[in-house]
């Protein structure tokens, strides 16, 4: 109780973030994020695009190839600026000592976009993806109500938000736990296969390169497919100041991870085509479900359950990191402060989180898959390019600053023309008003940086509104700054 008084006389307590997380774990959130729902759903949408076989493969390992590239960029910016909250602590830290009036924009539009667009879009569809598995065991003949997916997605994000509220090292473990459930699926799928290739069942996979497409562009909307199922690749760089060791354990878990990932997804693919023809899984919304049917009669209720729980494991991580970004975004000043604070006794920082899940919760209600992807994917390669951007205008800036661990120039410059080209490549192709909404909404956050973040003005009756939410907060959850 008297602690309760002290908070809520605004008393000077702090706390910080404990490390937790350790290169096992580190590699068990960048697999168990990136292993949700993409390889059970995105191998359709990479054969439509490619149109054979072989392409198909080479356009998984492409995606690999492309995510990996990244990601070693990341590794390169988060041993050389540890601080929790990727993309935003790296673009502050570039751009914000430049000017201190424009030198925040950058960094300010990436909280914006990325609190309300990128990662609550990215927990929403990974947790819609959850709820329409988790049901299908009951709808095995037709498709399942909206109402009942959407209920049980919200029923898991509460879930997810306690868990990752009440302990870091419980939403470790359970994200360990459901890595490893993945990694059973994805070898039941591997073996499954295999045996079916063995015993004499090779006509679909001799396909090779037969009716592979010739339209580019085509191509390269299964690229997006592809990428969509790597997803989540650069989560580790959003818990670094949680990270034992970042210099050593942020690349090695970097270069641990996506490519286990990789090969993981190319043997399922394999798996796949050992059992359904390239059409079987053209036609199929679920391909992991049809496969269960094919390949395990009466058992074929388990391949739901295991990618059920792949996408619990993906959204549990996928908060796991959010929370962070809102918690550093705070912490510059970039939304109140209140979002910055910490669990006194859990050393979560449970505000963020909530917020987080609060927004997750907002999207799912009126949103479907399809716009959500779409909508995620235009806004997050615009940040991940301009990111990547902000390692090499370092290199010019501060060429003497300890690098634990440097990626060749030419690397970061592939990655930051492959951006430009994800990013250009859907409006120039097939334009959508989508896009549209998500430009005018990133431009928009310029009108609010000025008054709110820059001058830090608000109207007068404003502030001790937000005072006394703060002291609130700050009694009823226990968190301090």
């Amino acid at each position: 109780m008297e602690e309760m008084k002290k908070i809520g006389k605004g008393a000077e307590m702090s706390a910080k973030l404990d490390q937790h997380v350790g290169l096992l774990s580190g590699v068990f959130l960048i697999m168990g994020t990136m292993i949700g729902s993409g390889i059970f759903i995105s191998p359709k949408g990479v054969l439509e695009g490619t149109g054979s076989v072989g392409m198909g493969l080479i356009t998984w390992m492409a995606c690999g190839l492309v995510v990996t590239l990244a990601a070693l960029c990341y590794a390169e910016l988060g041993t050389m600026i540890p601080k929790s909250g990727g993309e935003h602590s790296y673009l502050m830290y570039t751009f914000g000592k430049m000017d201190k009036c424009l030198g925040p924009i950058p960094a300010f539009l990436y909280d914006w976009v990325g609190l309300f667009i990128i990662r609550p879009t990215m927990f929403a569809i990974m947790t819609l993806s959850l709820g329409t598995y988790a049901i299908k065991p009951f709808f095995l003949d037709c498709k399942p109500p909206d109402s009942a997916v959407k209920a049980v997605s919200l029923a898991a994000i509460l879930i997810i938000a306690f868990i990752n509220g009440y302990s870091v090292k419980m939403a470790t473990y359970i994200q360990n736990i459901c890595t490893v459930v993945k990694l059973i699926a994805i070898s039941v799928l591997t073996v499954g296969g295999m045996i079916k290739i063995i015993q004499g069942n090779r006509e679909y996979i001799q396909d090779g390169f037969e009716d592979t497409e010739s339209d580019v562009s085509l191509i390269a909307i299964a690229f997006y497919n592809g990428l969509w199922a790597f997803d989540g690749w650069n989560n580790l760089n959003f818990v670094t100041e949680e990270l034992k060791n970042p210099g050593r354990n942020l690349p090695i878990s970097i270069m641990i991870g996506i490519p286990l990932t990789t090969v993981c997804y190319i043997l399922a693919n394999i798996g796949y085509l050992g059992v359904m023809s390239k059409e079987e899984i053209i036609v199929s919304h679920a391909v992991a479900v049809t496969w269960g049917r094919y390949m395990l009669g009466n058992g074929a209720f388990i391949m739901p359950i295991f990618v059920s729980i792949s996408c619990f494991g993906a959204a549990n991580g996928c908060l796991f990191a959010s929370g962070r970004l809102c918690f550093a975004a705070a912490r510059e000043g970039h939304f109140p402060q209140v979002f910055s604070y910490i669990s006194i006794n859990r050393k979560t920082p449970l505000p963020s989180i909530i917020l987080t899940a609060f927004i997750g919760a907002c999207l799912i209600i009126p949103g479907d898959l399809s716009t959500l992807i779409d909508f995620f994917s235009f806004s997050a390669w615009i940040s991940y390019g301009f990111t990547v951007l902000s390692l090499l205008v370092l290199r010019r800036t501060e060429p003497k600053t300890e690098r634990p661990y440097r990626v060749p120039t030419i690397i970061a410059v592939f990655v930051v023309l492959t951006s430009f080209y994800l990013v250009m490549g859907p409006i120039i192709r097939s334009p959508r008003v989508e896009f549209l909404y998500a430009a005018l909404f990133i431009a928009s956050g310029i009108f609010l940086y000025f008054p709110f973040v820059y001058n830090k003005s608000s109207p007068s009756c404003v502030q001790p509104i937000v005072d006394w939410v703060t002291a609130k907060i700050q009694k009823i959850f226990l968190v301090v700054p």
